[in-house]
């Protein structure tokens, strides 16, 4: 219940005097609660005075009367200090409806598969990076190196092979052109490498929900490392194609 302004309150005294003084037929003394009550200013008694004095209501003046009745009457609670908008016995709480117990359901945060670099991401890289250290300097320390003998310019062996790493442009020189081999087809590999974060936005880490960025990597990386097989175990001399089981290994770490 919204809060009913003093002016319509003063009005609606006025107007209920007036229509007091018109019915009686003459002049009436104000209340006592009126000339006790320290919430009317001095000069709105006399006021309704005069205008019970004059004695000649205007036409409609009952009228406004009974409608201004119910307005001192609602403003009858906050007068008498019970609050604003209380409802009967003076409570102010409400009740606004009744909910179903398991109609509310519980909203949770949807987790995040993202943390930060530091101090997450650079702590477990830097403990990886020790151990894969501690290793090398232990296994270093009772394995000796496989190197080979002094190389001999004048005997060329054979068969002549690249590191394992090169194998794979090694096994192609034999299939293609060398410029097919060794500028084309590792240029495109590259080329779809660096668009790969362009051709595939999802920021997802599901497998499920990225098939086409993870077969192309896989794809990428089952042929090359079928190359670099057949490249290692599969070429013997004058790098021609060998059975491993059969003709031996020709391959050296």
């Amino acid at each position: 219940m919204t809060e009913i302004p003093e002016h319509l309150l003063k009005r609606a005294q006025a107007a209920r005097e007036k229509a007091a003084a018109s019915s009686g037929g003459g002049e009436s003394a104000p209340s006592s609660e009126d000339a006790s009550d320290p919430r009317i200013p001095a000069h709105l008694l006399e006021r309704s005075k005069a205008a019970r004095a004059k004695g000649d209501a205007p036409a409609g003046a009952v009228a406004v009367a009974d409608k201004t009745a119910g307005l001192v009457a609602a403003a009858a609670p906050a007068a008498a200090g019970v609050p604003v908008g209380a409802g009967p016995g003076g409570h102010t709480q409400r009740l606004l409806t009744v909910v179903k117990s398991g109609s509310i359901q519980e909203v949770k945060a949807t987790p995040v598969d993202k943390v930060h670099t530091w101090p997450h991401l650079l702590a477990v890289e830097f403990v990886a990076a020790l151990s894969v250290l501690t290793f090398l300097v232990v296994f270093s320390i009772f394995v000796n190196a496989p190197l080979l003998a002094a190389a001999n310019f004048n005997l060329t062996p054979n068969p002549s092979k690249a590191p394992w790493y090169f194998l794979g442009l090694q096994e192609l020189l034999t299939m293609f052109h060398p410029m097919v081999a060794g500028v084309t087809l590792p240029g495109v590999g590259l080329i779809a490498l660096i668009l790969a974060p362009y051709l595939d936005r999802n920021p997802s880490n599901k497998p499920e929900d990225r098939k086409f960025i993870i077969s192309l990597m896989t794809v990428h990386l089952m042929f090359w490392a079928v190359l670099v097989m057949i490249g290692s175990f599969f070429r013997g001399p004058g790098f021609n194609f060998v059975f491993p089981w059969r003709d031996g290994i020709f391959f050296e770490l």
